[in-house]
């Protein structure tokens, strides 16, 4: 049976991911995206326009898919609800939508839109440093610093990610709940103006 113009998309892109996750961007061709899917080229360049416009596809799918999985799962209002929330809802990305994450850490390409893994990490640093910074406030801590102190946050969890996809050990609820251990607990007892003890004073 014949695929719709629609389903052959979806085609093409599921088969474009797996590629992009794969071999990444450069060593990806058209030939070899149209080879999998038994079409010919110019087929896909009709759905896509070329490369670019199937990568951007791509890419614009599973920045949404991972926006969407982190703001369903921010639901509690105790920060350290939100901070647990927020790492498992990423492992789990990690898990079961592992060809989507390749994707994004990969290098994207100059010429792809901004959408890319450090953009999605960008707006979950902005949703955090919200709440940080009323957690700021209430504890007499400048809330200047909340920008800071959530792009660390975020790093820590998304650099903690991209290791755990090649070990996937421990499992990803005692990851999550190390994380937030050791977030959790170093907000907890943060020092108001912290300074380095290196190199102070000689």
């Amino acid at each position: 049976m014949r695929m719709s113009a629609a389903q052959r998309r979806e085609q093409l892109i599921a088969i474009g991911r797996a590629l992009f996750a794969e071999r990444g961007f450069d060593a990806t061709s058209i030939e070899e995206v149209a080879s999998r899917a038994k079409v010919s080229k110019p087929v896909v360049y009709e759905h896509f326009g070329g490369k670019e416009g199937l990568y951007a596809v791509v890419v614009d799918r599973e920045v949404r898919n991972l926006l969407d999985r982190l703001t369903n799962a921010l639901t509690g209002g105790h920060p350290h609800e939100l901070l647990e929330q927020a790492a498992l809802a990423l492992l789990d990305y990690i898990e079961h939508e592992t060809d989507g994450f390749r994707v994004l850490v990969r290098e994207s390409p100059v010429m792809s839109p901004t959408g890319n893994f450090m953009s999605v990490l960008n707006d979950v640093a902005h949703q955090a440093e919200h709440i940080l910074g009323s957690e700021f406030k209430r504890r007499g801590f400048d809330p200047k610093l909340a920008e800071l102190y959530s792009q660390a946050l975020v790093g820590m969890v998304a650099l903690t990610g991209r290791w755990w996809l090649e070990v996937r050990k421990p499992r990803k609820e005692v990851v999550a709940a190390h994380l937030v251990n050791l977030a959790w607990n170093g907000l907890s007892n943060m020092e108001g103006k912290p300074t380095l003890v290196t190199g102070q004073g000689r």
